[in-house]
Protein backbone atom coordinates (compact mmCIF):
# COMPACT_ATOMS: atom_id res chain seq x y z
CA UNK A 1 0.00 0.00 0.00
CA UNK A 2 1.39 3.39 -0.95
CA UNK A 3 2.46 5.79 1.75
CA UNK A 4 3.14 9.51 2.02
CA UNK A 5 6.51 10.31 3.53
CA UNK A 6 7.41 13.67 1.99
CA UNK A 7 8.21 16.49 4.44
CA UNK A 8 5.49 18.66 2.88
CA UNK A 9 2.79 16.11 3.55
CA UNK A 10 4.07 15.35 7.02
CA UNK A 11 3.89 19.04 7.88
CA UNK A 12 0.36 19.38 6.52
CA UNK A 13 -0.90 16.45 8.52
CA UNK A 14 0.06 17.70 11.95
CA UNK A 15 -2.53 18.88 14.49
CA UNK A 16 -5.06 16.90 12.48
CA UNK A 17 -8.68 16.03 13.11
CA UNK A 18 -9.58 12.63 11.70
CA UNK A 19 -13.03 11.63 10.41
CA UNK A 20 -13.46 7.88 10.00
CA UNK A 21 -16.01 5.62 8.35
CA UNK A 22 -16.21 1.85 7.84
CA UNK A 23 -17.63 0.43 4.61
CA UNK A 24 -17.39 -3.01 2.99
CA UNK A 25 -15.35 -4.16 5.97
CA UNK A 26 -12.64 -1.54 5.48
CA UNK A 27 -11.73 1.64 7.32
CA UNK A 28 -11.45 4.96 5.49
CA UNK A 29 -10.17 8.18 7.00
CA UNK A 30 -9.74 11.81 5.99
CA UNK A 31 -7.52 14.49 7.53
CA UNK A 32 -9.31 17.70 8.49
CA UNK A 33 -8.49 20.92 10.28
CA UNK A 34 -9.66 21.00 13.88
CA UNK A 35 -12.91 22.84 14.59
CA UNK A 36 -13.83 22.85 10.89
CA UNK A 37 -15.71 19.56 10.74
CA UNK A 38 -18.55 20.79 12.92
CA UNK A 39 -18.70 24.09 11.01
CA UNK A 40 -19.04 22.16 7.75
CA UNK A 41 -21.79 19.94 9.12
CA UNK A 42 -23.71 22.96 10.38
CA UNK A 43 -23.39 24.58 6.92
CA UNK A 44 -21.39 27.46 8.40
CA UNK A 45 -18.22 26.58 6.48
CA UNK A 46 -18.87 26.03 2.77
CA UNK A 47 -15.30 25.96 1.40
CA UNK A 48 -14.11 22.34 1.38
CA UNK A 49 -10.49 23.52 1.18
CA UNK A 50 -10.91 25.14 4.59
CA UNK A 51 -11.97 21.79 6.04
CA UNK A 52 -9.69 19.21 4.39
CA UNK A 53 -5.96 19.19 5.00
CA UNK A 54 -5.63 17.15 1.79
CA UNK A 55 -8.15 15.84 -0.74
CA UNK A 56 -6.99 12.28 -0.08
CA UNK A 57 -8.76 9.28 1.40
CA UNK A 58 -6.60 7.19 3.73
CA UNK A 59 -6.92 3.86 5.44
CA UNK A 60 -4.72 5.26 8.21
CA UNK A 61 -4.02 8.99 8.37
CA UNK A 62 -1.39 8.82 11.10
CA UNK A 63 0.68 6.31 9.07
CA UNK A 64 0.02 8.09 5.77
CA UNK A 65 -1.53 4.96 4.24
CA UNK A 66 -3.63 5.95 1.21
CA UNK A 67 -6.76 3.98 0.28
CA UNK A 68 -6.58 1.89 -2.89
CA UNK A 69 -8.59 3.03 -5.89
CA UNK A 70 -10.36 -0.33 -6.20
CA UNK A 71 -11.36 -0.25 -2.53
CA UNK A 72 -12.87 3.21 -2.97
CA UNK A 73 -14.85 2.06 -6.00
CA UNK A 74 -16.18 -0.95 -4.12
CA UNK A 75 -17.09 0.99 -0.95
CA UNK A 76 -18.37 4.28 -2.40
CA UNK A 77 -19.20 3.43 -5.99
CA UNK A 78 -16.82 6.15 -7.20
CA UNK A 79 -13.16 7.13 -7.07
CA UNK A 80 -13.34 10.93 -7.01
CA UNK A 81 -11.33 11.73 -3.87
CA UNK A 82 -13.03 15.06 -3.10
CA UNK A 83 -16.55 13.66 -3.46
CA UNK A 84 -15.66 10.71 -1.23
CA UNK A 85 -14.15 13.10 1.31
CA UNK A 86 -17.44 15.01 1.38
CA UNK A 87 -19.37 11.79 1.98
CA UNK A 88 -17.06 10.80 4.82
CA UNK A 89 -17.39 14.32 6.27
CA UNK A 90 -21.16 13.96 6.23
CA UNK A 91 -21.52 10.41 7.53
CA UNK A 92 -18.24 9.59 9.26
CA UNK A 93 -17.33 9.72 12.94
CA UNK A 94 -15.07 12.49 14.17
CA UNK A 95 -12.22 10.97 16.16
CA UNK A 96 -11.44 12.88 19.35
CA UNK A 97 -9.65 12.04 22.57
CA UNK A 98 -11.69 11.16 25.65
CA UNK A 99 -10.67 14.46 27.24
CA UNK A 100 -11.78 16.45 24.16
CA UNK A 101 -15.02 14.48 23.98
CA UNK A 102 -15.82 15.26 27.62
CA UNK A 103 -14.99 18.94 27.16
CA UNK A 104 -17.30 19.09 24.14
CA UNK A 105 -20.11 17.38 26.06
CA UNK A 106 -19.68 19.73 29.02
CA UNK A 107 -19.77 22.77 26.74
CA UNK A 108 -22.87 21.45 24.95
CA UNK A 109 -24.55 20.66 28.29
CA UNK A 110 -24.02 24.25 29.47
CA UNK A 111 -25.19 25.68 26.11
CA UNK A 112 -28.41 23.65 26.33
CA UNK A 113 -29.02 24.81 29.91
CA UNK A 114 -28.39 28.42 28.88
CA UNK A 115 -30.92 28.08 26.06
CA UNK A 116 -33.53 26.71 28.46
CA UNK A 117 -32.90 29.46 31.02
CA UNK A 118 -33.19 32.08 28.28
CA UNK A 119 -36.49 30.73 26.92
CA UNK A 120 -38.32 29.89 30.14
CA UNK A 121 -39.57 31.38 33.40
CA UNK A 122 -41.01 30.24 36.70
CA UNK A 123 -44.79 30.48 36.06
CA UNK A 124 -45.39 31.81 39.60
CA UNK A 125 -42.78 34.59 39.66
CA UNK A 126 -42.51 35.11 35.89
CA UNK A 127 -38.77 35.34 36.38
CA UNK A 128 -36.11 33.24 34.62
CA UNK A 129 -34.28 30.46 36.44
CA UNK A 130 -30.50 30.81 36.91
CA UNK A 131 -28.55 28.60 34.52
CA UNK A 132 -27.09 26.72 37.50
CA UNK A 133 -30.59 25.64 38.58
CA UNK A 134 -31.38 24.37 35.09
CA UNK A 135 -28.07 22.47 34.98
CA UNK A 136 -28.80 20.90 38.38
CA UNK A 137 -32.30 19.88 37.26
CA UNK A 138 -30.96 18.40 34.01
CA UNK A 139 -28.54 16.27 36.02
CA UNK A 140 -31.31 15.14 38.37
CA UNK A 141 -33.44 13.86 35.48
CA UNK A 142 -30.32 12.31 33.91
CA UNK A 143 -30.85 14.07 30.59
CA UNK A 144 -28.75 12.36 27.94
CA UNK A 145 -26.80 14.74 25.70
CA UNK A 146 -26.77 13.91 21.97
CA UNK A 147 -23.37 15.11 20.63
CA UNK A 148 -24.51 15.36 17.01
CA UNK A 149 -27.62 17.49 17.66
CA UNK A 150 -27.51 21.23 18.23
CA UNK A 151 -28.25 22.90 21.55
CA UNK A 152 -31.49 24.62 20.48
CA UNK A 153 -33.12 21.35 19.42
CA UNK A 154 -32.13 19.63 22.65
CA UNK A 155 -33.23 22.61 24.74
CA UNK A 156 -36.82 22.04 23.57
CA UNK A 157 -36.56 18.41 24.73
CA UNK A 158 -35.19 19.55 28.10
CA UNK A 159 -38.08 21.99 28.55
CA UNK A 160 -40.62 19.19 28.06
CA UNK A 161 -38.74 16.90 30.44
CA UNK A 162 -38.20 19.51 33.17
CA UNK A 163 -41.88 20.44 33.27
CA UNK A 164 -42.38 17.09 35.01
CA UNK A 165 -40.06 18.06 37.88
CA UNK A 166 -40.04 21.87 38.33
CA UNK A 167 -42.52 24.69 37.62
CA UNK A 168 -41.49 25.81 34.15
CA UNK A 169 -43.12 27.51 31.18
CA UNK A 170 -42.02 29.23 27.99
CA UNK A 171 -41.57 32.98 28.40
CA UNK A 172 -44.32 34.71 26.48
CA UNK A 173 -43.88 36.85 23.37
CA UNK A 174 -45.57 40.26 23.36
CA UNK A 175 -47.21 41.14 20.06
CA UNK A 176 -49.48 43.82 18.58
CA UNK A 177 -52.14 42.93 16.02
CA UNK A 178 -54.04 45.52 14.03
CA UNK A 179 -57.12 44.42 12.08
CA UNK A 180 -59.39 46.62 10.02
CA UNK A 181 -62.50 46.14 7.91
CA UNK A 182 -65.42 43.78 8.19
CA UNK A 183 -63.13 40.83 9.03
CA UNK A 184 -62.01 42.43 12.32
CA UNK A 185 -64.57 40.79 14.60
CA UNK A 186 -64.32 37.30 13.08
CA UNK A 187 -60.52 37.45 13.04
CA UNK A 188 -60.45 38.57 16.64
CA UNK A 189 -62.34 35.44 17.71
CA UNK A 190 -59.81 33.25 15.89
CA UNK A 191 -56.84 35.18 17.18
CA UNK A 192 -57.73 35.19 20.89
CA UNK A 193 -57.56 31.39 20.87
CA UNK A 194 -53.80 31.71 20.36
CA UNK A 195 -53.29 34.40 23.01
CA UNK A 196 -52.48 33.49 26.59
CA UNK A 197 -53.30 37.03 27.76
CA UNK A 198 -55.03 40.01 26.12
CA UNK A 199 -53.51 43.10 27.72
CA UNK A 200 -55.30 45.71 25.67
CA UNK A 201 -58.14 45.82 23.15
CA UNK A 202 -58.86 49.08 21.35
CA UNK A 203 -61.45 49.86 18.68
CA UNK A 204 -61.10 52.93 16.47
CA UNK A 205 -64.05 52.82 14.11
CA UNK A 206 -63.73 49.46 12.35
CA UNK A 207 -60.05 49.11 13.26
CA UNK A 208 -59.08 46.78 16.12
CA UNK A 209 -55.75 46.91 17.95
CA UNK A 210 -54.79 44.04 20.27
CA UNK A 211 -51.80 43.95 22.60
CA UNK A 212 -51.28 40.45 23.95
CA UNK A 213 -48.96 37.66 24.99
CA UNK A 214 -48.56 34.45 23.01
CA UNK A 215 -46.45 31.34 23.37
CA UNK A 216 -43.43 31.70 21.02
CA UNK A 217 -44.13 28.21 19.74
CA UNK A 218 -47.44 29.45 18.24
CA UNK A 219 -46.01 32.48 16.47
CA UNK A 220 -46.05 30.81 13.04
CA UNK A 221 -49.73 29.91 13.41
CA UNK A 222 -50.57 33.48 14.39
CA UNK A 223 -48.54 34.88 11.54
CA UNK A 224 -50.25 32.54 9.08
CA UNK A 225 -53.67 33.56 10.41
CA UNK A 226 -52.87 37.24 9.93
CA UNK A 227 -51.42 36.76 6.43
CA UNK A 228 -53.93 34.31 4.98
CA UNK A 229 -57.25 35.11 6.65
CA UNK A 230 -57.11 38.90 6.82
CA UNK A 231 -57.10 39.53 3.05
CA UNK A 232 -54.37 42.10 3.62
CA UNK A 233 -56.29 43.99 6.30
CA UNK A 234 -54.19 42.94 9.31
CA UNK A 235 -50.64 43.41 10.55
CA UNK A 236 -48.62 41.56 13.19
CA UNK A 237 -45.79 43.25 15.09
CA UNK A 238 -43.48 41.62 17.66
CA UNK A 239 -42.95 44.05 20.53
CA UNK A 240 -40.66 41.79 22.57
CA UNK A 241 -39.43 38.23 22.22
CA UNK A 242 -39.48 37.50 25.92
CA UNK A 243 -41.78 39.01 28.52
CA UNK A 244 -40.51 38.95 32.10
CA UNK A 245 -41.83 40.44 35.32
CA UNK A 246 -41.11 44.13 35.96
CA UNK A 247 -41.01 44.76 32.19
CA UNK A 248 -37.50 43.33 32.01
CA UNK A 249 -37.03 42.15 28.43
CA UNK A 250 -34.34 39.86 27.13
CA UNK A 251 -34.05 39.18 23.42
CA UNK A 252 -33.51 35.56 22.43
Amino acid sequence: MSKIFTPTNQARLTNVAIVRIKKTGKRFEIACYKNKVVSWRQKVEKDIDEVLQTHTVFTNVSKGEVAKREDLQKAFGKTDQTEICKEILEKGELQVSEKERQEQLNALFKEIATNVADKCVDPETKRPYPVTIIEKSMKEIHFSIKPHRNAKQQALEVIKALKETIPLERAQMRVKVEISGKEAKSLKEKFVKFASTIDEETWTGDKLTLLCLIDPGRYREVDELVRKDSKGNATLEVLSLKEIKDSEEVLE
